[in-house]
């Protein structure tokens, strides 16, 4: 299976273990973002997975570049030039102390790029899916028309589309995501997004929910859903459910709507979360993966949990984990045991 994704790489200092932002002398460097992980999680799984964007010309794109082409992934359609890479600053938090990301992302390579930039239709050729997230758009009017070019092109080209949500709200209001995400949705297949995500992003709100306080309503989330798919005609609407008791210990479940049914999955205790950025990416690529490979809803989502709930373990914003590792613990093996 062919799958592009769509959106930005960025450079990630990481503040070493536990430690704050005053108290750090050195950073630790990985790359990651959300399509990016996206399509590294689908070339660990055995697909054709092809990451399109703009990094700049030198040393830090290529090194950028590299981390993605030495786990399989495509960069054929990476173009080159402008004025920087992105970057953003992590401290890891622990017990009740949340974890913070600071952007330093202003005039990043993809942000300021042209449509001109990208051949759409030599891009989706032979394609089957396309991803993209809410994150890409954030970015500017530039990013925005490159988006939605994308879209149109996928569409022609009869490529299946995915949107995981994902609200940034130091990139852009609600107000403005709303306005742009609207115009995105008629060409989307299949959403993904979190309460927030929807709220922020489409307007809608799972009833009963509160985050905060860990308290999740099923029920409420099916009826968002099936609002959600009636108004945009999705094929279906998926979301993870995290159950934040700390910022080291997570409930971590997820549930999915299409062809009028609903699929929730087992539930996992994550404690303790070794590094929880880009458990959402890894949540969506198994989504990918389950819908493609699967084709049933049940063992989609399964493995998407699966999947992500394994991310947590692992450090950096990518999910090293082959096909399968995720299969034994969606199958049941959560033990944990020492492999010889």
């Amino acid at each position: 299976m062919k799958i592009v994704t769509l959106g930005e790489i960025m450079m990630r200092l990481s503040t070493p273990g536990f430690t704050r932002f005053v108290q750090a002398n050195t950073f630790d460097v990985n790359y990651g973002g959300g399509e990016a992980n996206v399509a590294l999680s689908l070339a660990n799984y055995g697909d054709e997975a092809y990451f399109v964007s703009k990094v700049p010309t030198g040393e830090i794109g290529d090194s950028a570049v590299n981390e993605l082409r030495r786990y399989g992934v495509h960069t054929d359609y990476v173009a080159r030039g402008g004025e920087r890479l992105g970057i953003y600053f992590l401290e890891t938090g622990d017990s009740m102390r949340p974890s913070k990301v600071i952007y330093d992302r202003a005039h990043s390579s993809i942000s300021e790029a042209d449509e001109s930039d990208f051949n759409w239709d030599e891009i989706f050729k032979g394609a089957d899916w396309f991803h993209f997230t809410g994150i890409t758009p954030a970015l500017g009017k530039k990013a925005q028309a490159i988006c939605f070019a994308a879209l149109k092109a996928a569409k022609a080209h009869n490529v299946t589309v995915s949107c995981d949500l994902n609200f940034r709200k130091k990139l852009w209001t609600s107000e403005e995501a709303q306005k742009v995400m609207n115009t995105y949705m008629p060409y989307v297949d299949y959403v993904i997004g979190n309460e927030e995500d929807a709220e922020k992003c489409l307007g809608f709100k799972p009833e009963g929910t509160d985050v905060t306080s860990g308290k999740l309503d099923i029920n409420g989330y099916k009826k968002m859903f099936e609002q959600m798919v009636e108004k945009y005609h999705f094929k279906g609407a998926c979301a993870s459910l995290r159950e934040s008791h700390s910022a080291t210990a997570n409930g971590w479940s997820g549930i999915f709507y299409t062809d009028g049914k609903f699929y929730q999955s087992k539930h996992y205790e994550i404690n303790p979360i070794v590094d929880r950025v880009g458990g959402g990416d890894s949540f969506a690529a198994g989504l990918i993966y389950g819908i493609m490979h699967y084709k049933e809803g049940q063992k989609a989502i399964e493995f998407a949990v699966a999947a992500s709930a394994l991310k947590h373990t692992i450090p950096g914003d990518l999910n090293h984990v082959s096909l399968s590792e995720v299969e034994t613990l969606m199958n049941g093996d959560a033990s944990g045991r020492v492999q010889r």
